[in-house]
């Protein structure tokens, strides 16, 4: 039998599963790493914010200095996640052309 240039179904769940783990993983460590850092700086001025996707509609908390900066980012994020889902939603041409 002749092999086929098409992935399997178990190599895409496989590959699925280890960038899931590998993202949660980069997360886990992060906020390990701000944790560690709050802890250790002690200075007199703290915050905290988060952005939450979705969607593309971005929502954005924020207490304390930055918060500007994290309504930018949420934008940025609202904007490339439009262009990627309009982007992945197009077929791909096969003609060649």
């Amino acid at each position: 039998m002749p092999e086929t240039a098409e992935p399997s179904d178990e190599n895409i769940q496989r590959k699925f599963y280890v960038l899931f783990i590998l993202g949660f993983s980069t997360m886990f460590v992060g906020l390990i790493l701000v944790t560690i850092a709050a802890i250790a700086s002690q200075r007199g001025s703290t915050g905290f914010g988060g952005i939450v996707l979705i969607g593309p509609v971005p929502i954005v908390f924020s207490l304390g200095l930055g918060a500007q900066w994290l309504i930018l980012f949420a934008i940025i994020l609202a904007v490339l996640t439009v262009i990627m889902c309009l982007r992945l939603r197009r077929k791909p041409n096969l003609t060649g052309a």
